[in-house]
């Protein structure tokens, strides 16, 4: 028989057992609970600790999803906030609604009105961007494949950025909702017929095939193709200048500077020809003129007296017909950029001197006392202004001198159309309004475009009922008159129809959102003029808003980090100063 003592330590075995058992099969909390209840003291210790570690796991947890909320809502927000700004600034907020939009379907495409755009400049690449391309046939014509970001384009003279940062592919913006919904040649167009609405383009590249001329036919022509660089039929300034229009002609000015400052250097240069190479003149005192003048002080200051022993001996000579640099600004702000320019016995302006010749190595200009003299010089930089180009002449020429008279451009009404030409629309620095004329820049360009693209969006369907329903019968009169055209009077009637209805638009307004320049040492200048009062800034402060105002301006985010990467390298590391 078991005794009593025996009894008693199975039975505790057994409890421990089952106690075991417990905690390593039960899933249950509150078993667990019950259990440890009728433990000793310490396990009612061990459990408060339990909790009160559980307790501030979930507490650092809750404040970490706080502070993720927190900030995340914030970045949120800032983002939000400068994705708006941007969409104000640069007057795209209807981009937002057009995402949204019903597209036509390209079942129903192909019988939508013609529209061709001529050039890649800001007139037609805006336009492109406001257009809605579902509703028409769009087709883009231009020699350059590119759109280039012209106010930065001085920066690329001195290495200051690299051109490949300001300009952007034109075939991006045909592409709409993940569809090609425009068209892109990569001609040049060389003539226009008004009455058959037709163009006549050519291939000018390096590389032709066997088709290397073609016509296109339009229902409406858009002329955005820009001006050509004003040389007044001075003698010589178009075999022996640099020009500031294309991006070559940054690369052509760059390597001009620092093949200069090569062949000056070499051994048993005469005194007078190295005087002559170092001797660098700039024609034109706008803000092209002034702020490559200022850029090129940058250089001189910052990098090419590092590096170039001879380079202390460098000349800059900026030329200007009319009193004063910078005529468009403010007296007060062109007083302190002709007293910043000229600080150093270096750089001189003469005003007042119109160039009357130009040679391989010299230049002959006469002063407001008709005295002629003789300025060598090792580069010659043109920048004086815009005249029509080729084309915009042709076209002119085409409906008639009678009619087309003005040498800025083609002249256009209130609703930027050509006058005495069906179907033809001219914006930005190709066409003029006599009776509200405005400055060739890529404000006033930009600012028409836009315009000009919601109006066509706003007309879409009245200008696919004037086509389909436009079908006039055409009879050749004589032979002596084959060009002109007897037009069925249904036609006439479409026409004025559609008149009425352009004049119930409102008509474009533009405005001035204020002229900036750079003058260098990381100063700018600046002027806003109001109704009554004109406001101007100068200093460093200016120089950063001129930097984040064309900062805003450039199209994508590629863009804009390329360029900030630029101005950082540059900054840091200097310009570059090879060959190449």
């Amino acid at each position: 028989m078991l005794n009593s003592r025996t009894i008693i330590n199975k039975i505790k075995n057994i409890n421990l057992q089952n106690h075991k058992n417990v905690l390593k099969y039960s899933n249950n909390e509150n078993l667990g609970k019950l259990f440890y209840s009728t433990s000793p003291s310490t396990s009612t210790g061990d459990q408060n600790n339990s909790s009160n570690n559980n307790n501030n796991n979930t507490g650092k947890q809750k404040k970490k999803m706080n502070r993720f909320v927190f900030w995340g809502g914030l970045g949120l927000a800032a983002w939000s906030t400068a994705y708006f700004a941007d969409l104000i600034i640069n007057d795209d907020l209807d981009s937002i609604p057009d995402r949204f939009r019903t597209r036509l379907p390209e079942s129903k495409r192909d019988d939508r009105p013609r529209v061709v755009i001529l050039g890649t400049g800001w007139a037609s690449l805006t336009f492109l961007r406001k257009l809605h391309t579902d509703e028409f046939n769009v087709t883009i014509v231009s020699p350059r494949n590119y759109f280039l970001f012209t106010p930065l384009l001085v920066g690329g003279t001195t290495g200051t950025l690299e051109v490949r940062s300001i300009i952007e592919p034109v075939r991006k913006y045909c592409q709409r909702a993940d569809a090609n919904e425009a068209t892109f040649i990569e001609a040049e167009c060389v003539s226009v017929d008004p009455k058959k609405k037709t163009i006549k383009c050519v291939d000018n590249s390096a590389i032709k095939g066997e088709v290397s001329e073609f016509e296109l036919e339009y229902d409406h022509l858009i002329v955005g193709v820009g001006a050509d660089n004003q040389t007044f039929g001075i003698p010589g300034v178009r075999e022996n200048s640099c020009f500031l229009k294309e991006i070559n002609d940054t690369r052509v000015i760059r390597d001009r500077i620092l093949d200069c400052l090569e062949t000056a250097s070499y051994p048993g240069q005469p005194e007078k020809e190295i005087d002559r190479l170092l001797n660098f003149v700039v024609v034109g005192g706008g803000p092209s003129g002034v702020e490559f003048t200022a850029e090129l002080k940058d250089f001189l200051h910052s990098d090419l007296l590092r590096t170039y022993p001879l380079a202390k001996r460098i000349n800059v000579t900026l030329v200007e017909a009319l009193p004063h640099i910078l005529n468009v600004f403010d007296k007060k702000i062109v007083d302190h950029v002709e007293k910043r320019l000229q600080e150093t016995s270096n750089f001189k302006i003469l005003t007042k001197t119109a160039v009357t010749n130009v040679r391989e190595k010299e230049i002959t200009v006469r002063n407001d006392q008709k005295v002629e003299s003789q300025i060598p010089y090792g580069l010659l930089v043109w920048a004086t202004g815009n005249t029509p180009r080729k084309i915009t002449t042709q076209i002119g020429q085409s409906i008639g001198t009678n009619i087309q008279n003005n040498r800025r451009g083609l002249i256009v009404d209130e609703y930027f159309r050509v006058v005495g030409a069906e179907g033809i629309w001219a914006i930005g620095d190709a066409c003029i309004d006599p009776q509200k004329p405005l400055a060739q820049t890529a404000q006033v360009a930009n600012q028409q475009a836009r315009y000009l693209g919601r109006l066509f969006n706003h007309l879409a369907e009245d200008i696919y009922r004037q086509k389909v329903d436009d079908k006039p019968e055409v009879v050749p009169i004589t032979p002596q008159q084959q060009q002109t055209l007897v037009i069925h009077p249904k036609h006439a009637e479409l026409q004025q129809t559609f008149d009425n209805i352009l004049k119930k638009q409102p008509l474009f307004k533009y405005h001035h959102m204020g002229t900036l320049a750079y003058v260098g040492d990381h100063q700018a200048v600046a002027e806003f003029k109001g109704d009554t009062s004109t406001t101007t800034f100068e200093g460093y402060v200016t120089y950063y808003l001129w930097r984040s105002v064309y900062f805003s301006k450039l199209l994508s985010l590629k863009n804009r980090v390329l360029v900030a990467f630029d101005w950082t390298k540059s900054t840091i590391f200097g310009r570059d100063v090879s060959r190449g």
